[in-house]
């Protein structure tokens, strides 16, 4: 264990340089939540206030503490400061043609009574309707890269005073990504986000584009006629043909696809392409975009956002995300917002700089993988901050102050 001892104090180092990053204009009580609370989830690999209370090891009862994190939990909400700093802090990564994929998630919570705002949500693990909240998350990546940047994720329900509807939720999470961007990026949608004004404000915001389709949707042609899906993939010829290799649980798998197209469609005066693809299913799918490449380059972006999907999984798995037990919609917002911050952490600043992937490799080995460590890393980065902070005391260090600007007094030999 002594030998963990130097790894465990950087990766402390590390959670108190990213907290103070992200905690700027807060008052100092609320600095220390923050802190405390991201080291907790770390440490405990859990979002439940009990244990990353246990995981602080304080000097007062587990009950003081734990009562002192769920008051500053509900005071103040956080999720907007939190999304806007790490726009920011990664509005420099995100290049013309990265892909910025936006999904809508839900925690499902079939149990609970009493937690606030409960709404029903489409819980698609099981296929069934029961109650929760909904997620909206943006993750970048790009095509040929393994590495993801989360940049936005807020927590809602459609039963809260103030809520205007689902399409607003969207909307916000575009309008401050692209905003911080300056436009660039690609936007890629699953089935459902190809409403019309949807598309509408992308081409008012002059964003790039891709979106799956659902069947029955239509387009006006380029002589404002009205055109419907089916009739138009009637008429597709497949120009296209190439083997791809796709994942599905786990087993790779070689699929040969057929890809066509069709141009000068408009969809709210937006000037878009069809594209569709046989051999992923019984059905072809169907993409929207107003992209300037190939059909195969536009499929790539589109399955550049299923990579994406797999991040949500990995918080519920590893950090136990549907295993929330606090009952204030606030402070179920702020548990959603602060996991965002910490899976930013793990994402992004621990491969920054040379150090600290240095500090990365060693953490993925304190994971003690039997074999190798997979494509999706973050598990392992999980698993190795885990060991690692298991037997670390949360410690608050003062920031250092620089003598020669204080007003403080001190004898030359000081």
């Amino acid at each position: 264990m002594k030998n963990n001892i130097p790894d465990s104090k950087k990766v402390q180092q590390q959670i108190e340089q990213y907290t103070n990053r992200i905690t700027k204009g807060l008052n100092k009580r609320k600095k220390k939540f923050v802190g405390q609370v991201l080291f907790g989830i770390q440490a405990a690999r859990d979002i439940k206030l009990s244990n990353i209370a246990r995981s602080l090891k304080e000097d007062i009862r587990l009950i003081k503490t734990e009562n002192r994190l769920s008051r500053q939990l509900k005071s103040e909400d956080l999720t907007q400061r939190i999304n806007s700093v790490l726009i920011a802090d990664s509005q420099w990564r995100i290049k013309e043609d990265t892909v910025l994929a936006l999904d809508l998630s839900d925690v499902h919570k079939p149990f609970a009574k009493k937690m606030e705002g409960l709404a029903k949500v489409w819980d698609g693990s099981k296929g069934d309707i029961g109650d929760g909240y909904w997620l909206c998350e943006v993750i970048a990546a790009q095509v040929d890269k393994e590495a993801l940047v989360p940049l936005y994720s807020e927590l809602y329900s459609h039963k809260v005073e103030g809520f205007e509807s689902e399409n607003e939720q969207i909307l916000k999470a575009i309008r401050m990504v692209s905003a911080k961007t300056k436009g660039r990026g690609i936007w890629a949608m699953d089935r459902g986000c190809d409403r019309h004004i949807l598309v509408e404000e992308l081409g008012r915001l002059k964003q790039s584009f891709v979106i799956r389709l659902r069947g029955d949707r239509h387009f006006t042609d380029q002589y404002g006629h009205e055109r419907k899906i089916p009739n138009l993939v009637r008429s597709i010829q497949y120009t296209e043909h190439y083997q791809i290799s796709i994942d599905r649980e786990g087993c790779e798998e070689n699929v040969r696809v057929q890809l066509g197209t069709k141009e000068n469609l408009f969809i709210e005066g937006v000037e878009v392409r069809l594209i569709v693809i046989k051999g992923f299913g019984r059905e072809p799918m169907l993409l929207m975009s107003n992209v300037d490449k190939n059909a195969r380059q536009i499929l790539e972006i589109y399955l550049t956002r299923w990579k994406c999907e797999e991040s949500f999984r990995f918080l519920k798995h590893e950090y136990h995300l549907e295993d929330v037990r606090v009952r204030r919609y606030q402070s179920i917002r702020n548990t959603v917002a602060l996991l965002h911050a910490v899976f930013y952490f793990v994402s992004v600043c621990l491969g920054q700089k040379l150090r600290m992937s240095i500090l990365l490799r060693k953490i993925i080995e304190r994971s003690k993988r039997f074999f190798e460590v997979p494509v999706f890393k973050h598990y392992a980065v999980a698993d190795g901050i885990y060991r690692l902070l298991f037997n670390m005391r949360w410690e608050e260090h003062e920031p250092n102050i620089d003598i020669a600007q204080s007003k403080q007094l001190s004898f030359g030999f000081g």
